[in-house]
Order: structure tokens, then sequence, then C-alpha cells
């Protein structure tokens, strides 16, 4: 927030490249507001966009969309009607819990039990015993940090619980596929970025691939579509006055990104769907992409 508000008063910088996570963007978004300058940004809670700061513009989906694909996955294709909810207890977490629980309620799915945890926990082996007595037979999670992610699966495999696991966009990042390794090996993710999704996001894995020696993920994803439309943004306002910088940014259709085809409405949400993958022994495959207009 400091750093922030250092930059934010420096004329010459005329718009941002924000934070991933959810908590931080809250924390920020007084001083957002203060400075009047747009802010990208990637956390998916889906109030931050709808709080009248008209300075947030997201560049991932929200968990409006996360939650209804994971839903009607696994309902629909799985089969599962029975689930256990597991989410951190911060802004990112409860978010998607709420919104999950109601997306299955819509479609009259089941929450057997509901396990809220801090960031950082040590041992889940009580919410794991607890997803084990509870019946439930699929996982819908929402995981902030991947370590936690990461502990978590590898004391779930330990106790012999294997019903499936569909997750938010941490079961795929390139963090939780190592930490993690083969205890989430067949699960089930939202994804905003699968290599095999588009052309276009072929292509950033290709430019990725030749400077970095991990594996593209949402991370580098979202931050290379936000700086691709801020210049082109800024080159269609012709002028670097943020008002004209976000009027341009609201205005953009069909910009083929890395993530998926960005379409903004009028709150600063560009995606509005979500790629379903599936770990195959550490290799991250397509499934489909459900896109939402609703």
């Amino acid at each position: 927030m400091l750093a922030f508000s250092k930059l934010s008063a420096q004329p010459d910088i005329v718009a941002f490249i924000g934070q991933i996570r959810s908590t931080q963007t809250h924390a920020m978004a007084p001083d957002i507001l203060k400075a009047g300058k747009p802010v990208c940004f990637g956390g998916t809670d889906p109030t931050l966009t709808k709080m009248g700061n008209p300075w947030l513009i997201r560049f991932r989906p929200n968990d409006t969309y996360s939650a209804r694909v994971i839903a009607s996955y696994g309902v629909a294709t799985l089969a599962r009607r029975n689930w256990a909810i597991v989410h951190s207890t911060d802004a990112f977490g409860m978010s998607g819990f709420k919104v999950l629980s109601a997306a299955l309620d819509k479609i009259g799915a089941k929450v057997a039990i509901d396990q809220g945890y801090p960031n950082q926990s040590p041992d889940f082996t009580p919410v794991a015993l607890a997803i084990k007595s509870s019946g439930a037979d699929i996982i819908g999670s929402y995981f902030t940090f991947e370590s936690d992610l990461a502990i978590f699966a590898r004391q779930l495999r330990q106790l012999g619980v294997t019903v499936l696991w569909v997750g938010s966009p941490s079961i795929v990042a390139a963090g939780a596929l190592k930490l993690a390794g083969a205890a989430i090996w067949g699960t089930y993710g939202v994804a905003d970025f699968a290599a095999d999704s588009s052309p276009e996001a072929k292509e950033f894995a290709k430019l990725y691939g030749a400077v970095s020696s991990a594996p593209p993920d949402n991370y580098s994803s979202w931050t290379y579509d936000a700086i691709g439309v801020l210049c082109a943004s800024i080159n269609k306002a012709g002028s670097t006055d943020p008002n004209e910088i976000r009027a341009a940014v609201l205005s953009t259709k069909a910009y083929k990104g890395a993530e998926g085809e960005y379409n903004f409405d009028e709150f600063g949400d560009g995606l509005h769907g979500y790629n379903i993958v599936r770990n195959e022994k550490g290799v991250v495959v397509l499934d489909k992409h459900i896109e939402f207009t609703d």
C-alpha cells in the first residue's frame, strides 16, 4: 500500500498493473480511488468491481464464473451431487465459498460439509478427516496459496480420501504442480489460462517458454494481457489522461488475449468464462471452455 501511494503521486505514471490477491486489492482500494488512475488487477472476488471504484479493472474472470463452471461440471459431467467445499477464510476464499454454495444450490446439489481454514496453515489433517467422514463424493476448493493446497492434498491422500476434486485456478498453478506433485494427479480445475485453449494462448506459452524455465500460468498470462490492452487503449485514446485511458479500456471488445477474448462491461470485468482442465500425471490437459453471456 505504501509503495502504491508513493508511485501514484508521480505524474508520469498513468496506469498500474496491480496484484492478484483479492484481500490486497480490497486493502488498496481507498488509495486507488484517491489516486484516480486505472489499476489493472487479478483478484477474483466478484465484489471488487461492484464497490463504486471506477479505477479497478479486472483481467481475470471473477469467481461468479468459476463457481458456476465448477458446479455445472461437477454435477452435469462428473455426476457428483454431494459436495465438500474447502476454502481459505480471506476475501477470496469466503467469496468463493459463497458463490459456489449458491451455484450448487441453484442446480439442486448438496453441500455436505464446508471447511474454512486460515492462510499458511501447517496442518490440514482435521479438514481432511472431516471430509472423509462427511460422505461427500466430490471436493470443490478455493485455495489462496499453492503451499496450503499442497499440504492439504498430500494429507488428504495419506488418509485415503480419493474422491473427485475440482479446484479454483490455484490447483493448476505452476507452484501447485511442483509442490503437490502426484497428490493432485487426476484432479480437475478451472483455469483462466490454458495453453491449448486458443492460438493466442499457444503463442503466449511459446514466448514465455523462451524466457522462463517455469511453465506459464495465470500469474503471467493476465499481466501479459493487461499490458497489451493498456497499450492498445492508450493508442486508441491518443492520450495519457487517466479518464481517457479508462474509457478506452472499457470500450475494448473482442480483444484476443492469452486468457481469452476480452469484452469489458461497465463495471470493469473483461472475461466471462473459464477453461476446465485435468491434471494428467502432472500435465495440465484442456477439456473445454465454458463461456457465459449473462
